[in-house]
């Protein structure tokens, strides 16, 4: 699973729904992953991450409650990789990506809030970025999850060598064709960068993928399914996929996210699903407010 094929089918494994958007699927509690996610990262400075970057958060957050703002967004920290925070958010769509980002600077109580809350967490930043995406749909599976229960993000940044779409294409059907048969309970959602450091770099397509989970343990799990998809695939499909991988990845990295409710803005039905966690006891806001919609939420 460290060979090439380990490369194709590590981003697969496990592989969850990114459901942090409102519209219900059609099982009960359940929902899909949004059309368009804008992804902004937060990189901390040693020794602010923690406590003084919930604190500097906090007043984001308590300035789109106030606001009683209808779009929200979910953060994350790091487990691996660099000392980081992620801030996703969900729109139906470009435009209404557009109309937020619009509204919130049309809103100029809103807007002094977040400006303000931007200056205190920017001394804590080393530095920031953005990217937007859309969602896969032929590349996603059973993409539905409950997604006020998850508490885990494993994250897969995956570049495609330019001119190389077709062998992705071809190794990504043989493999979601394997879970469906080995694993057919497997979530998942793939996302494409369409604005941001890979879609503007001038390189191949880049992709993300996420699996959320509700624990860590679930990792440990991986072992067993890796074992059933290439049991699936056979020894020459695994070939065959090894041979695509080769041709077609240029770079993969895998990093765990976990979920931080303190730093989140999220639907009152998430918080009505699990209000131990969703509803924290927020740090004081000192001399922070929350950030524009468009610009806080999206630091992937």
């Amino acid at each position: 699973m460290r060979e090439l094929v380990g490369l194709l089918l590590g981003l697969f494994i496990a592989l969850g729904s990114l459901g942090i958007a409102v519209a219900q699927n059609q099982q009960p509690g359940l929902t899909q992953p949004p059309k368009v996610i804008v992804i902004g990262r937060e990189y901390l400075k040693p020794g602010k991450a923690g406590m003084p970057h919930e604190e500097t958060e906090s007043a984001f957050v308590q300035a789109f409650a106030r606001a009683k703002w209808p779009t929200h967004y979910l953060a994350m920290d790091s487990l691996s990789g660099k000392t980081r925070s992620l801030f996703i958010t969900p729109y139906d769509s470009f435009e209404a990506w557009e109309k937020d980002s619009l509204a919130i600077q049309k809103n100029t109580v809103l807007s002094a809030a977040l400006d303000h809350a931007s200056v205190a967490d920017g001394e804590l930043l080393a530095s920031t970025d953005q990217g937007v995406f859309v969602l896969s749909d032929e590349y996603s599976l059973h993409p539905a999850v409950d997604m006020p229960r998850m508490r885990y993000f494993e994250i897969q940044v995956f570049h495609i060598r330019p001119g190389h779409d077709k062998e992705f294409d071809d190794a990504f059907k043989m493999v979601k064709a394997a879970y469906e048969k080995a694993v057919p309970d497997t979530h998942w959602a793939m996302f494409e960068e369409v604005l941001g450091g890979g879609a503007l770099g001038g390189g191949g397509v880049t992709y993300v993928l996420f699996t959320p989970m509700k624990s860590a343990a679930e990792m440990d799990h991986e072992l067993m399914e890796d074992k059933q998809v290439l049991a699936a695939l056979g020894d020459e499909g695994m070939k065959r996929v090894e041979e695509l991988a080769a041709a077609a990845i240029e770079s993969s990295e895998t990093n765990l996210f976990m979920f931080n409710p303190k730093m989140s803005y999220v639907p009152e039905a998430w918080i009505k699903a699990d209000p131990d966690f969703w509803k924290p006891k927020l740090a004081p806001a000192s001399d922070a407010a929350p950030k524009k919609a468009a610009e806080k939420p999206a630091d992937n």
